[in-house]
C-alpha cells in the first residue's frame, strides 16, 4: 500500500520543521513511498489513514486542514492521548464521515514491523477485521474491542508503569554511580531486580479479590524498608524526592488503617 505524507506546521517552527519532516520524507521516499502535496492529497491517496502524532490537537491541526476529504476514510488514530479525547475524536471523525480505530503501540521505533511487536486496537470491529492486513505491517495487532477510549486506556496503564519503573531504575544507577558503581557493571542485578514477574501474579488475584491481608507483605515493612532507601540517597548526595513521593504514599496507607495490610491496599487509597 504507497504511504504519502503531508506536515502540518506552525508559524513558530515552519523552518526547522520543515528541514526535519523532508529529510523523514526523503528517506521514505527512496524507500518507495509518495509524497503528497497538502494533507487532502495525503487523506484521499488511500481509504486507509495511518496517524501517529504526539497528542490529539496535533492530529486535529493536520485532519482540520481538509475535513472534506475524510468521508469513507478509516482513521487508525496511534496519536497518544486520553481515554475520554480518543472518544471525543472518534465522534468528530464519525460526524466527518470517517471512522477511527484508536490505537496504542506497544514497542519503541526500532520495534515496527517486527513479528513481536504488537499495537492496542479498539473501536468497530469490523474496521479493524477489514484493515487487519495493513496495520500487521507494523505490528501484531491486539483488539481489545469497540469502545474507541478502550485503546487508549490500556496504553496509558502501561505508560504509568514504564515511566514510573524507569525513573525508578534511573535513581538507582544515580545513587550507584554516586558510590562509582557503573550502570553496565550493575546491569545484571538491574535487570533481575525489576523482573516484576512473580510479585505481579501474585498481587492481580488479590487486587481483584480486594484481599489485601498482610500474610506475605505488609505496608509497615515497606515504609521501613524505603526510608532507608531515602536516607542512603540522601547520605550519598543524590536528590532523595523520588523515593520520598511514594514513602508519602506508603505513610498515608498506614495512617489510613493499612500498616499491618499488604502494599496492594494502596490501590483503595490511590482511588480515593
Amino acid at each position: 500500500m504507497p504511504c504519502q505524507w503531508a506536515k502540518a506546521r506552525s508559524a513558530a517552527s515552519r523552518t526547522c520543521g520543515r528541514r526535519r519532516a523532508l529529510s523523514s520524507a526523503d528517506a521514505l521516499v527512496a524507500r518507495g513511498a509518495r509524497l503528497a502535496d497538502s494533507v487532502e492529497a495525503a487523506l484521499r491517496a488511500n481509504e486507509l489513514v495511518v496517524l501517529s502524532l504526539t497528542d490529539y490537537d496535533a492530529a486535529y491541526a493536520i485532519l482540520r486542514q481538509a475535513p472534506q476529504a475524510l468521508a469513507g476514510r478509516t482513521v487508525a488514530n496511534l496519536t497518544s492521548d486520553t481515554p475520554a479525547r480518543a472518544r471525543k475524536a472518534a465522534a468528530w471523525l464519525a460526524d466527518h464521515g470517517a471512522v477511527q480505530i484508536t490505537g496504542g503501540v506497544q514497542t519503541p521505533p526500532p520495534g515496527i514491523g517486527s513479528a513481536d511487536a504488537a499495537t492496542y486496537y479498539s473501536g468497530l470491529a469490523d474496521a479493524v477485521a477489514h484493515h487487519r492486513a495493513a496495520l500487521e505491517v507494523l505490528t501484531g495487532v491486539e483488539y481489545l474491542g469497540e469502545d474507541p477510549g478502550l485503546a487508549a486506556l490500556y496504553y496509558q496503564i502501561g505508560i504509568d508503569m514504564f515511566w514510573t519503573g524507569l525513573v525508578g531504575y534511573l535513581h538507582g544507577q544515580a545513587l550507584a554511580a554516586a558510590h562509582g558503581i557503573s550502570a553496565e557493571s550493575f546491569l545484571e542485578h538491574a535487570v533481575k531486580t525489576m523482573d516484576f514477574t512473580y510479585f505481579l501474579k501474585f498481587y492481580a488475584p488479590r487486587i481483584d479479590a480486594a484481599n489485601h491481608e498482610g500474610d506475605v507483605d505488609y505496608l509497615g515493612m515497606a515504609v521501613a524498608s524505603l526510608t532507608h532507601v531515602l536516607h542512603t540517597a540522601e547520605e550519598s548526595g543524590v536528590d532523595a524526592s523520588l523515593p520520598a513521593a511514594p514513602l508519602d504514599l506508603f505513610h498515608r496507607g498506614a495512617a489510613a488503617g493499612h500498616e499491618r495490610d499488604s502494599l496492594t491496599s494502596l490501590v483503595d487509597v490511590l482511588q480515593r
